[in-house]
């Protein structure tokens, strides 16, 4: 049994860990690019996108029903992933709000009435294959509701207090309470609970929720059960390193947290320098990385894109799409979402027409078919291109003699500027504007505020 005596200690070295692994993979004596990951990456993955879909809000009926009615814009977006957020009944002890949080899990084998039963499920995620897309559902594996089937069935899965009581794994969140995985039991559970959404429902995979808080000894123990049943496809909600030795993809706060801190003042093209030269160092080379500038938690509790980057969200979208790594939106951003979606009570999205559902579609349908945008070791490298200017971030990507480069204006300000290495122009063109560029090398170039200048030969060349 695990007592709350120790809850401290356990959260306090989690961060510790944390820091102490980023900055241990940034010395002289280990390297995590020289190493591999410890998993296959779905083949189908290299060239995804990936789209989170909340699906309370999504629809004014927010069932599953309801979403299927968009999976068509969703494949004509260019998504290729969906994100489901938790679809299993939520706890009603210490509920927060009416309907209260995804992540308060009821039954780990249960859905949520709220989102409509078994059948729709599995017609959602058969349309969502039908529309050659696929999908990962929500899995929280660190902790449970109060009222969870397993407190009755199984209590010695979870952590007590000096006292026998049931804890939260954060003061804060007292909606959950955390499990115990000294007990090994709670290991073959959760597996089983896992592969049975693989197994009864044709799933593709996971997203795991805090799961740098959860033993990595689990994640070890589980991936290989779940990659019998078929290739999954694994997201953590985590950014350690080591972590890609059991999933695909790791959160890129770092790059979401660069551009909101751009946004407002605090970093500059510098920290860009450092960030790019920190992930080269740090992450396998085929480790994948998710680029976002918003999720549920993000647009919830610190803002829409608009507060955070204000006049700099339609760059740090597509900012995200070009560098390396797999674009996410949270959904609604390809509708402008401009509120705080409520997190645990009915907040519907206002879906309109706006200009982030082109400039989505375009950048999403390039990454299809230049191979310089894949993802992991299969993209092009980044290579930086000198500018006479401190404000202007400019690189190029190439592969298999497809090229793209990016030219971002990073300030608040018009700039021009001159580029100070030769750029082999031939066969260029404006990514959005579909206009041939030539000369770029020699001609001053003039970007707005917050402007960007996207160009591929990847059209050409399969034009010709």
């Amino acid at each position: 049994m695990k007592f709350l005596i120790r809850k401290p200690i356990k959260i306090i070295l989690f961060f510790v860990i944390s820091i102490l692994t980023l900055f241990s993979c940034s010395g002289n004596n280990i390297n995590l690019s020289q190493f591999k990951t410890g998993i296959h990456h779905p083949e189908w993955s290299y060239s995804s996108t990936i789209y989170e879909a909340n699906i309370r809000q999504f629809t004014k009926e927010g069932t599953f029903n309801a979403f299927v009615k968009h999976l068509p814009r969703l494949k004509k977006l260019g998504v290729d992933i969906i994100w489901l957020m938790p679809i299993n009944p939520i706890g009603k002890k210490n509920r927060k709000g009416t309907l209260g949080s995804y992540y308060s899990v009821r039954d780990y084998k249960g859905i949520n009435p709220e989102f409509g039963n078994k059948d729709d499920f599995k017609n959602l995620v058969d349309e969502i294959h039908k529309n050659g897309m696929h999908v990962i559902i929500d899995w929280v594996a660190n902790h449970s509701a109060w009222d969870n089937v397993w407190v009755k069935t199984h209590p010695d899965f979870y952590t007590k207090d000096v006292n026998g009581n049931f804890v939260p794994p954060v003061p804060d969140w007292t909606d959950v309470i955390d499990f115990d995985y000294s007990n090994k039991k709670l290991w073959s559970a959760m597996s089983g609970a896992m592969q049975y959404w693989v197994n009864e429902f044709n799933i593709d995979g996971f997203r795991c929720d805090v799961a740098a808080m959860v033993p990595t000894e689990f994640w070890a123990y589980v991936r290989p059960q779940l990659d019998k049943i078929k290739n999954v496809f694994m997201l953590a909600e985590a950014n350690e390193p080591y972590l890609h030795k059991y999933f695909d993809m790791t959160y890129n706060w770092q790059l979401k947290d660069l551009l909101n801190g751009i946004a407002a003042g605090r970093k500059n093209v510098k920290d860009i320098y450092k960030y790019i030269n920190e992930e080269k160092t740090n992450y396998p080379p085929d480790a994948y990385r998710m680029n976002f500038t918003s999720n549920h938690d993000e647009n919830s509790w610190n803002g829409t894109v608009f507060e955070r980057l204000d006049g700099a969200a339609e760059m740090g979208a597509v900012f995200t799409c070009v560098i390396p790594g797999m674009p996410m939106i949270y959904n609604g951003q390809e509708a402008g979402l401009h509120k705080r979606l409520r997190f645990f009570d009915k907040d519907t999205i206002e879906w309109k027409p706006s200009k982030f559902e082109n400039i989505y579609k375009t950048l999403f349908h390039e990454k299809h078919i230049n191979h310089a945008l894949l993802n992991g070791s299969k993209g092009g490298k980044l290579n930086l291109i000198k500018t006479n200017n401190k404000n202007i971030f400019a690189f190029e990507r190439n592969k298999n003699n497809d090229r793209i480069i990016g030219i971002f204006n990073f300030s608040s300000k018009e700039l021009e500027f001159k580029l100070r290495e030769k750029v082999d122009d031939k066969n260029l063109i404006n990514l959005f504007t579909k206009e041939p560029v030539e000369y770029i090398s020699k001609e001053k170039i003039k970007l707005p505020a917050w402007g960007y200048l996207v160009l591929t030969n990847s059209m050409q060349i399969k034009a010709d």
